[in-house]
Parts: C-alpha cells; structure tokens; sequence
C-alpha cells in the first residue's frame, strides 16, 4: 500500500504536499518522496524512511515550483531499495514524473513490450517503473509541443487497454500539467479537491480525502473508476472517463485497516464503517458466546478501537484500554521481514496489569494476517494476570494473498491458509476466536453507501476481480518474492531499517 499527492497552485506546493504526505504517512513507511517543476526543470528528493526523516530545510528549500507530486511507499513488488522510492521520472517526452499506488497482475508480460514495442529501459524491479514507461511511449505519439485534454484522454484509454490489476496513478508534465487516474474497478482510492485563492484555483488529488482537508483543499468528489483527471499547468480541470465498462469494486481492506478512520472513500465513511462492522460482529459474538463470562473488551491499538467500542456497547460490556501504544514504532504488519515483525511487538505495546488481572477478557483486533502479533498480544495479556483470553476479528478470515497492492504475496506465511478456526486458535493460543462473516462485513461497509453492489474481498475468498490471477500466477510471484529475500542487497536493506527502528527515537 502506498499514498500519493498531486497538486497544481497558484503559489509554492512543496509545503502542501509535504503535509499531505505526512497525513498519508500510515499508507507507507518504508520511503518518501517529493517532485516540484520549476522552469522547466525536475527537482526531486526521495529516500527511504518516514516523511519527517526523507525531508530536511535544505531539501525543501530546492522543491521550488507551483507544480508538484508526491509519495510514500512501502513494496509489494520489487525490493525495499532506495532506488526504488518514487516519484520516478523520464526525460522524454516532454519529462514526466510519476507516483503510483496498487500493483500491476501483467507486469511480466508487459516488461518484454515495453523493451521490444517502445524500446524503453527499466532500472528497477518495480511495476511503476514499468507503468510509467507505458504511459511514455503512449504519449510519445502526440506529434504536437502541448498536451491537450484529448491527448491526454487518448493516452489513458491505451494505457488503461494494456495494463490491468489495481492502479492509482499520479503524473506531473513538464510545462504542461498534472495527470490522475484510477483502475477501471477503482480498487485503490483516489480523491480529488480545490482550493479557492485570490491567485486562482488550486487543484489536488490524493490517495484518501484526509489529506485535502489537512493542507486546506475541499474535497469534491471521488475520481471514478477508470476516469482521467487533467489539471494543466495554468489551473484548468479536464475529466473524461477513459475505460470500457468501468465498476467501483472498491478494496474492502482500506476500510477494514488501512485508511484513516476520517477518510472518506468513495462517499464511504471509514470511522462509519468500522462502527457498523462492531455492531455486527457484537451481534454475533452475543448470538455464537452467549455462555461465555466475559470480563472486559480491550481493543488492539488503533484501528480496531472502534469496532471495540462498538462492540462493547452491544454486549454491554465494560470497555478498557489494556494497551498503550508507542506511536514512535512503525506498523508490524508493513514491515519487511518476519523476525522484525516479532521484535517489534514488544515494543510498540505495553499492557496495562491492572485491566487484565483476574479478569476474563475479549480482546479485539481488526484482522489476523500470519498470526505473530495475536500470539504475541494474548501471551502479553496472560503475563498481566488475565484467567482467559477470547480474540475477535473484524475481518474474516485471510486465506488467500493479495495481489492489488497489500503486502500478502504468500499465502504459507496467512495463518488462516488451510486451518480452521479452532486451529488458529490454538496457534496463537486464544482460549477461544471468533471472525466477522465476510457478509456481514460487506454488509457494514456497503451501509454506508448502498450504491456500491460489490467490493474487492480476493484475501477472503479467492475471488479476484480483475479475471487474470490463477494458481500460476500466484505461484510465480511466490517465487520472486523468495528470490529476492535471498538477495544480499536486499538483506543489507532489512538489516539497516532493523537497525534504524532500534536506535532512532522515530
């Protein structure tokens, strides 16, 4: 998962996207990276590490520019090598630079046409990379010195008819403007907003709605599924959809855990959908452990802290904070690396005795994705003096990887992959587990805007929307993911970063 920013001013916009990507910073922490146009000339500045880390006064002194993009990332594809932190860019034509959020399912077919169709080098093992060499080669056709709206529209139509998978995309054209779109089925978010100065309007797109309102843009809408949007370098907004028979088949896992709760996706209020997902999970929970004697509720810092309370409101329970959280470590679930997974949980939670001891207790998370941090949670919760640990999750079970952009390309590293219920239990050793109905998880988020029919749910059951994922495919990602955590370079990268979260006070 990775956020993006985009924005077209009437002023400097380093600042702007600065802040927007600090907001987005929960999206990725593995790097960040900024890239303003300023006469005609790129100025970039990216590395891994979080936003306040990547970005000093002497950087942002250089992103000189009314023009500029944006992101953080953390890899689903290629490697966590600094060299494949974005914005990427090319010289020609014209000089794009480019941000991308999702994860492209043909990117080996595509690699072949890119060198022998466009004769275009890729430097790195990144699907953006690739994608954004696309997009070259099809603007490279537009014979004229400016990019019209039409071009523009003609460019993402052909690249929309060779790229398929789960795609946000942001790209910013030297001396001509930035451009935004999203995948036909609008797997991965995209928001679009405007600012009013006395200078003129200011356009912005985003990964999610929060970060407009953090750097004072109004949110207008949500991009549509498949839509180009086109801001020229002078403040004009152009939107056109661009793909054959496009469907919002939103992820249902931004809602789950990804998205801040004060994000708004798809006219979806996240906080909204999480509280509706405690209801109906209470609901089951009083229907399946009517007979269970339970204590307390304490939700697992943070995301799940809705769905808790909920929860607790419908069993009426007493509901506790059990955890402290330090907000200082980075996400356990994003960070590369099984071993660093486990060190880390320790550290970035802390029980609080008093609220475990003799009790029996419901603790509450928002998924269980391999299972280290639940095992590890319960065992915290028995060393507190806890008589016995019950587990809920949010989300249903996670038995297949996803290929849309989330770190789960291996379904032997799901704790839920060919195990049943009572297995997962005893793994992560809960005195008893339950799981939300992937309907009604559907059903909590779908609530909150009844348009929507149909959401993306592969990592529950198998179904990936986009037609093109088969055991094949699966497996061959396996394979380069194995590869590559076997390369030297790559275990320097997850040696350094393991190194970085014990010594920094970040």
């Amino acid at each position: 998962m990775c956020g993006i920013v985009g924005i077209v001013g009437k002023t400097p916009v380093a600042q702007s996207l600065y802040d927007g990507l600090t907001v987005l910073q929960h999206r990725g922490q593995d790097a960040a990276g900024i890239i303003t146009i300023d006469q005609s000339r790129f100025n970039l500045r990216k590395a891994n590490g979080l936003v306040r880390d990547v970005f000093h006064t002497r950087h942002m002194k250089r992103l000189t520019g009314n023009m500029g993009i944006g992101h953080v990332r953390y890899p689903t594809a290629g490697t966590s090598s600094s060299a494949e932190a974005q914005p990427f860019y090319v010289n020609s034509p014209f000089g794009i630079a480019f941000a991308h959020n999702g994860n492209l399912t043909n990117a080996h077919e595509l690699q072949d046409e890119v060198f022998r169709i466009a004769r275009r080098h890729i430097n790195t093992s990144s699907d953006s990379e690739l994608l954004l060499n696309i997009m070259a080669h099809e603007l490279q056709q537009c014979t004229d010195l400016t990019v019209s709206p039409k071009d523009v529209f003609k460019v993402v139509t052909n690249v929309h008819k060779k790229i398929r998978g789960a795609y946000a995309v942001v790209a910013a054209i030297i001396g001509q403007g930035v451009v935004a779109f999203r995948d036909p089925h609008g797997i991965r978010p995209l928001a679009l907003g405007k600012r009013v100065t006395e200078l003129g309007d200011e356009y912005m797109v985003a990964s999610e709605s929060v970060a407009l309102d953090a750097v004072g843009f109004t949110f207008i809408r949500d991009v549509a599924p498949g839509e180009a949007v086109y801001i020229t370098e002078k403040g004009e907004l152009f939107t056109q959809q661009c793909a054959e028979n496009p469907v919002t088949v939103p992820c249902i896992f931004e809602f789950v855990y990804f998205a801040r709760p004060d994000s708004f996706i798809d006219g979806i209020s996240v906080y909204a959908s999480r509280v509706n997902m405690g209801r109906k999970l209470g609901e089951k929970i009083a229907r399946e452990w009517a007979d269970l004697d339970i204590d307390v509720v304490i939700p697992i810092p943070e995301t799940s802290m809705d769905v808790a309370l909920q929860i607790a409101n419908t069993l009426d329970l007493p509901y506790r904070q059990g955890f402290v959280k330090n907000r200082y470590i980075g996400r356990t679930f994003i960070m590369p690396g099984q071993a660093m997974r486990k060190q880390s949980v320790r550290r970035k939670l802390n029980a609080i005795s008093s609220e475990f001891k003799d009790k029996t207790v419901l603790l509450v998370d928002d998924s269980i994705v391999r299972g280290t941090t639940s095992g590890q949670i319960i065992e915290m919760a028995r060393e507190s003096g806890a008589k016995k640990v019950y587990f809920a999750s949010a989300a249903p079970e996670i038995r297949f990887p996803n290929v849309y952009g989330i770190d789960m390309p291996s379904a032997n590293e799901l704790v839920a992959y060919g195990r049943e219920i009572d297995q997962i239990a005893d793994l992560i050793q809960a005195d008893g587990l339950i799981f939300q109905d992937i309907s009604d998880l559907v059903a909590a988020v779908r609530e909150e805007n009844p348009s929507i029919e149909e959401f993306e749910t592969s990592v529950f059951d198998g179904n990936y929307i986009t037609g093109d994922v088969d055991q094949a495919y699966l497996e061959r990602i396996d394979m380069a993911r194995s590869e590559a955590s076997k390369s030297p370079v790559v275990q320097a990268e997850l040696s350094n970063l393991e190194m970085h979260n014990m010594d920094s006070d970040n």
